[in-house]
């Protein structure tokens, strides 16, 4: 997963993600270390505080994207 260098890019400190998310600090650390992966139900809001889509969380290219390639 792109996390960490989807925080960095937008200046997001791990206890930020955690308070928005409403999950630890420490559930945030492993995730950005690729030491585990969110849930499911918590996709869609880290998407949406690192103002991108699921698939770009993954490393992937929306179908948008990829079309205009």
């Amino acid at each position: 997963m792109k996390i960490k260098e989807l925080m960095e890019s937008r200046g997001l400190q791990g206890i930020q993600v955690a308070a928005a998310l409403n999950v630890s600090s420490n559930a945030v650390s492993k995730w950005a270390n690729g030491q585990a992966n969110p849930s499911a139900d918590k996709l869609p809001a880290l998407a949406d505080l690192l103002n991108c889509s699921i698939d770009a969380l993954y490393g992937r290219d929306s179908p948008e994207e990829r079309d205009a390639s």
